[in-house]
């Protein structure tokens, strides 16, 4: 399909032939004729927030929640520089994201016009691949490779920076029909040889054990259902990152909980002791391993990813296998059934024997007495009273983050979104309401803690005016509280500046915008308050007063091994394992 049209035009033809629905945006000069094109058209909603960054962190939360791409529109100069936040993150976490920036004219790039800056330049480094668009006549073109490279291979972010005059030039526009990157070509299916060795592997070992990540839920809910199915059949205990958590159902026997630094004490024991480790869509973080030198020192290694540039690239696999994982896991699961494997039976029961020891450790034990409300069960009240609902929960980052990891379970994958690799503070509320924009009728809740959502609180004024009815619930302890954690822990409890002191009134602040505010000081409070919460049909903030001083267990401390954490004195076993810092002092 080829037609005449202005540039303006062609980006909104581009985003209704790419079945776009919802646009996450903010106007300005250099953007001003596609916003004219847009109010023009009925097909795409576009959502207006409050500040750029919340217009990636919604396409972010929108793409992660549907398997879609999420696009954002933002005008030059500050617009585009506001974007780099989100588009960092979305690379890092793998998120597909189209974000459309304006520029000023062609003439003037380079001479430093009125909110001008090189955006090719100041993205390159946090994108796939970005463009700056010179031509009317490519750009069609360039904005269908835009949604082929974002979606396809490892997903992530890419930009497409269009001069004004490129906007309101006429040229022609070149429809989708069989439009990719004329070089990136990734691979999809994995190599037999490899696939089969890789069975013929986990078929020997004696304590193997599943590790995945993101790319599970990335590859899309087909991937999810072979993981399950390999899973049963085989009979391994499973671990997630924090990013695959939904991948594998929380519910099930087979499930050991989140592993890294704030996992499990039974799935990093168990990551640490097996001899056969089957990464599936996990690219071996520091957050994940710890000290590399002594990170399952035991093992052979089975790395699955579509990235060529993530195998072997922290820690050496004994098989890597680039490719899809959904398609390489059918092709495990086909392997495995044809050839009637199965794990040695007398070891597999020794196996989970020794992992039932580590979870009886009960890692996550906590105390809960008196009125004081402990975070980590204002967290379990709100998942047991959330069970059986269409449930979307992000999350922000830091104590809060972790404690939904911990506590919330998810049974199926795309209900959880959070920010992972970046660790970005205000991703959890414009990431809602991306949710929200794509599923209407849906529960949506940011968990928050009181200093992040301050980052982005602007994006509740988006909410309001778009009825999108997200709950913002609020672990108020009144600190900044994994930076008071690690401070108390590895810095001489020296507090400096993570008290966040002069915080607002959240109710009235709910009610200042149009919202709703609710508050719960004690644990009696507690089940009536979210009740109200859940019942309202309005945006909520949430302040749940919280233990100011309670710490995120199990840890494991900064240069330490799987087999060094630091667990709770609430955990049940006495012989609790002890932190060290630095010169060998103690911690706790």
């Amino acid at each position: 399909m080829t037609r005449q049209m202005t540039g303006a035009e062609m980006v909104v033809q581009a985003l209704i032939d790419q079945g776009v629905e919802h646009l996450f945006g903010y106007p300005g000069g250099a953007v001003l004729p596609i916003y004219d094109e847009l109010f023009q058209q009925d097909k795409i909603q576009h959502i207006l927030v409050r500040h750029e960054a919340g217009a990636g962190h919604a396409a972010e939360g929108y793409a992660r929640s549907t398997g879609k791409v999420g696009v954002a529109l933002v005008t030059s100069g500050p617009g585009a520089t506001n974007m780099v936040t989100p588009l960092t993150d979305a690379l890092m976490d793998s998120i597909p994201m189209v974000c459309i920036t304006g520029q000023v004219a062609t003439h003037l790039i380079g001479s430093d016009a009125f909110q001008e800056a090189d955006t090719v330049g100041i993205t390159r480094p946090c994108t796939k691949h970005n463009w700056l668009v010179k031509d009317v006549n490519d750009l069609g073109r360039i904005l269908h490779e835009a949604f082929y490279v974002a979606r396809s291979g490892r997903p992530g972010p890419v930009v497409v920076d269009i001069p004004k005059d490129v906007q309101f030039a006429t040229g022609t526009y070149e429809g989708p029909a069989r439009v990719e990157h004329k070089t990136y070509h990734p691979q999809v299916r994995g190599d037999q040889s490899a696939i089969r060795a890789a069975v013929e592997m986990i078929a020997k070992a004696k304590k193997p054990i599943f590790y995945t990540g993101g790319g599970v839920v990335n590859s899309g809910p087909e991937a999810s259902r072979l993981l399950r199915e390999f899973v049963r059949l085989s009979g391994i205990p499973i671990t997630s990152t924090l990013m695959g958590l939904g991948a594998y159902p929380a519910s099930d026997k087979q499930w050991l909980g989140m592993l890294g630094m704030h996992g499990t004490f039974e799935a990093n024991n168990a990551m640490h002791d097996c001899d056969v480790m089957i990464a599936v869509g996990a690219r071996f973080d520091d957050r994940i391993t710890g000290r590399l030198d002594a990170f399952s020192p035991g093992s052979k290694k089975i790395q699955i990813d579509i990235d060529p540039s993530s195998v072997n690239k922290n820690v050496r696999v004994d098989i890597g296998i680039i490719g899809d994982v959904g398609n390489v896991l059918e092709e495990m699961v086909r392997l495995w059934r044809e050839g009637k494997h199965s794990i040695d039976a007398p070891a597999l029961k020794t196996w989970w024997g020794e992992i039932d020891r580590w979870r009886a450790r009960k890692s996550l034990g906590y105390r809960q007495s008196g009125q004081t409300i402990m975070p980590q069960y204002a967290i379990e009240t709100l998942y047991k009273k959330t069970r059986g609902r269409d449930t979307y929960i992000t999350t922000e980052v830091g104590q809060h983050q972790m404690w939904a990891a911990q506590y919330f379970g998810f049974e199926e994958p795309n209900r959880w979104m959070t920010s992972g690799g970046l660790g970005t503070m205000g991703y959890g509320l414009p990431a809602a309401i991306g949710v929200q924009a794509a599923h209407r009728d849906a529960l949506v809740i940011d968990i928050a803690g009181d200093a992040s959502i301050l980052m982005n609180i602007q994006e509740l004024s988006t909410a309001i005016q778009h009825e999108l009815p997200v709950k913002v619930f609020i672990l108020n302890n009144q600190y900044m509280g994994m930076v008071r954690q690690w401070q108390q822990l590895l810095h001489g409890n020296r507090l400096s500046h993570s008290y966040t002191d002069a915080l607002p009134d959240f109710v009235k602040l709910a009610e200042a915008y149009g919202g709703v505010g609710i508050r719960a000081e004690k644990v009696s409070d507690l089940d009536g308050a979210i009740d109200e919460m859940l019942a309202t049909d309005k945006p909520v903030l949430f302040d749940c007063r919280v233990a100011n001083l309670a710490n995120c267990f199990p840890m494991i401390p900064s240069g330490k091994a799987h087999n060094e954490m630091l667990l709770s004195e609430d955990a049940t076993d006495e012989a609790i394992a002890t932190a060290i810092d630095e010169e060998g002092k103690a911690l706790v």
